[in-house]
C-alpha cells in the first residue's frame, strides 16, 4: 500500500449509535436489576419474614392466655386450666366454657385474636402455644399436634431438626433459627421460646413461599424488561432519526462542500443550536463559493504570469514577423488597384467600381486580421487576464446559435443541438464564447454533403467536453497538428475565399491554454470534430 493512500474506516451512523447506547443502557438495567434480585431478592424477604416473626411473637406476648384460654378442652378429654395447672374430669366444668371454644379446642376469634389470626393467614404463619407438660394452649395453621410435639422436642432437646438449623438470631428468651423439616422436605424459618407468661411458643413459616416469590419475580422481571426494551428500542429509534435527521443533513451538504458543490442547502428546522449550525454551513457555502472563484482567478493569472515571462518575447517577434507576411499580400493589391485609379488605366465605371470594391474588401480583411491579432497579442501575453466564473454552457451555446442565425442561414446549414438542461462549468463566459463562435464559424464555412452541424455537451467524470461536428472534408492527418498555428492555413483558396485569416484557431488555442483546459479536432466517419473541454461545477 503507498504511503499517501488514505485508508477510510466507516462508522456507524450517529442514529444508531445513540440507539443502541439506550437499549444497551436499558439491557444492562435489566440484567443488573435481574442479579440483584437473585442474588439479594431471598435474603431481603428473609429479614422480612424474620420481621414478621418478631410481630407475631410480640402479639402473642400481649394476649393474656390465663382470661381467654381457661375451660380449653385437651385431648385426652380434660379440661386444663392454664391459672392452676391442673385438669378437671369433671364434664359440667366445661359446659359454661362451651361458647368460648372452637374446633379442636381452640378459642372462638375475637378481639385482638382476629387481627393477629388474619395476619398469620396473610402470612403464611403457623404457630402453637402450649406449656410445661405440653398441653395445649393455643394454635393456628399446621397440624397442631406436629407442632406441639416439635416445640416440646425443642425445649428438652429431643428434636434433631434444631441441630441441623441455622441460628438466625438469638436472645435469653426465644431463638429464630432457618431449619429444614424431614417429614415434609422443606425449608422453614421459625422463632420459638417462652413468654413471660410461662408458656412456651413456636410460630414459622416456610421459606419455600419465599424462593418461589423470588424465583417468579426474576421471571417476570425478565419477561416485562424485554417487551419493555422492544417497546424502548422502537420509540428511541423514531425520536432520535428526528434528533439525527438535521445532523445527517449537515454532513451531507460538508461534504458536496467539500467536493466544491454549494448547490445544497440546509433545510430543516428542528428549533436548537442546530439550525443556528446550518444557517452558518449555508453562509459558509456562500462565502466560499465566491472566495474560490477568486482564487482560480488569482491562481490562473499567477501562471499565465509565470509563462507569460518566459515566451513574452518570442511571442513578440514571432507576431511582428507574421503581421508582415499576412499584411504584404493585401497592402500589394491595394496599392496596385489604387495606383490603377489615379493613372485612369480604365475609364470604364464598372471597371473603377470592381478596383474600388477590391481596394474595399482587402482593407476590411486587413481590419479583420489587425483586430485579431491584437486580441490574439493580449491573449498570448497575458495581459488579457481571465476572469472565472460559474455559469450555464447550454445557455451559452443557444445564445451563441442565436446570434450566427444570419450566418447559418446564408451557408444553407441545418444545426443540430437537443441539451436542454443546464450544464455548469467553471471558465470566463465571455472568452469561451469567443472559442465557441469560431468553432461553429470554422464548420459552417467547410460544410459538405448534407450540411449538418452538430453541437453536443458530453458530462464526464470531472469535466465537460463540448463537440462541433460538421459533415465536410475530413482534415489530413499532416495538417492537424499546425491548424492551432498562426495564419495556418488547409485550403488556402478557400479560406481566402471567405476572408479567412488563419487566426481563429490560434486564439482558441491561446483562450484554452489560459484556462488549462484541453482542446483538438478530429476526424470521424462523415465529417471532422472540435472539441475542448472545461471544469465542471
Amino acid at each position: 500500500m503507498t504511503a499517501n493512500k488514505k485508508i477510510k474506516i466507516h462508522f456507524s451512523t450517529l442514529r444508531h449509535q445513540i440507539a443502541g447506547l439506550f437499549i444497551l443502557t436499558i439491557l444492562v438495567s435489566i440484567i443488573s436489576m435481574a442479579i440483584i434480585n437473585s442474588l439479594f431478592l431471598k435474603q431481603f424477604y428473609l429479614k422480612q419474614k424474620i420481621e414478621v416473626l418478631c410481630e407475631a411473637r410480640d402479639a402473642l406476648s400481649g394476649m393474656d392466655l390465663a382470661e381467654l384460654m381457661t375451660g380449653d378442652e385437651l385431648t385426652d378429654g380434660t379440661v386444663y386450666d392454664p391459672s392452676s395447672g391442673e385438669n378437671s374430669e369433671n364434664p359440667t366444668e366445661t359446659a359454661g366454657n362451651s361458647e368460648m371454644m372452637g374446633k379442636r379446642g381452640r378459642p372462638k376469634l375475637f378481639g385482638g385474636q382476629d387481627d393477629l389470626n388474619r395476619k398469620s393467614t396473610k402470612n403464611n404463619l403457623s404457630f402453637v402455644i402450649i406449656n410445661q407438660e405440653n398441653s395445649l394452649a393455643y394454635s393456628w395453621g399446621e397440624s397442631e399436634n406436629m407442632l406441639r410435639n416439635k416445640l416440646f422436642g425443642y425445649i428438652y432437646n429431643l428434636d434433631t431438626d434444631k441441630e441441623t438449623g441455622e441460628i438466625l438470631k438469638e436472645n435469653e428468651k426465644d431463638v429464630i433459627q432457618k431449619v429444614h423439616d424431614r417429614f415434609s422436605g422443606m425449608d422453614y424459618v421459625e422463632c420459638w421460646g417462652q413468654l413471660d407468661s410461662g408458656y412456651y411458643f413456636l410460630i414459622r413459616s416456610p421459606m419455600e413461599s419465599i424462593e418461589e416469590t423470588a424465583a417468579l419475580s426474576n421471571r417476570f422481571f425478565i419477561f416485562v424488561g424485554i417487551i419493555v426494551m422492544a417497546i424502548s428500542a422502537a420509540v428511541i429509534m423514531v425520536f432520535v432519526g428526528r434528533i439525527t435527521r438535521p445532523i445527517s443533513e449537515l454532513t451531507t451538504l460538508s461534504r458536496k462542500m467539500s467536493s466544491l458543490d454549494f448547490e445544497e442547502r440546509y433545510r430543516s428546522q428542528v428549533g436548537n443550536e442546530i439550525d443556528v449550525l446550518g444557517e452558518s454551513f449555508n453562509k459558509m457555502s456562500d462565502e466560499l463559493e465566491k472566495t474560490i472563484s477568486e482564487l482560480k482567478s488569482a491562481n490562473l493569472q499567477l501562471q499565465k504570469d509565470i509563462e507569460n515571462k518566459i515566451r513574452m518575447e518570442e511571442r513578440r517577434t514571432e507576431f511582428l514577423n507574421n503581421v508582415s507576411h499576412e499584411l504584404k499580400t493585401p497592402i500589394a493589391l491595394i496599392q496596385g488597384y489604387a495606383e490603377g485609379l489615379k493613372e485612369g488605366i480604365s475609364d470604364d465605371p464598372d471597371s473603377m467600381d470592381f478596383y474600388c470594391e477590391v481596394i474595399m474588401d482587402e482593407a476590411a480583411k486587413m481590419n479583420t486580421l489587425v483586430k485579431n491579432l491584437l486580441t490574439l497579442n493580449q491573449l498570448e501575453s497575458g495581459n488579457d487576464a481571465v476572469t472565472m466564473e460559474r455559469f450555464d454552457l447550454t445557455a451559452l451555446t443557444k445564445g451563441v446559435l442565436g446570434s450566427m442565425d444570419i450566418l447559418i442561414q446564408q451557408n444553407e446549414a441545418i444545426v443540430i443541438f437537443e441539451e436542454e438542461d443546464p450544464v455548469y462549468v467553471w471558465a470566463d463566459e465571455f472568452k469561451i464564447e469567443e472559442v465557441l463562435t469560431n468553432y461553429i464559424s470554422n464548420a459552417l464555412h467547410h460544410l459538405g454533403g448534407e450540411r449538418h452541424v452538430e453541437i453536443r455537451i458530453l458530462k464526464e467524470e470531472d469535466r465537460i467536453k463540448l463537440t462541433v461536428f460538421n459533415n465536410g472534408s475530413a482534415v489530413p492527418e499532416e495538417d492537424i497538428p499546425n491548424l492551432w498555428g498562426k495564419f495556418y492555413k488547409v485550403d488556402k483558396a478557400r479560406t481566402r475565399e471567405y476572408g479567412g485569416s488563419g487566426i481563429g484557431l490560434s486564439i482558441v488555442k491561446a483562450i484554452m491554454e489560459s484556462h488549462k483546459q484541453e482542446y483538438g479536432v478530429e476526424n470521424v466517419p462523415k465529417g471532422v470534430v472540435f472539441w475542448f473541454t472545461l471544469e465542471k461545477a
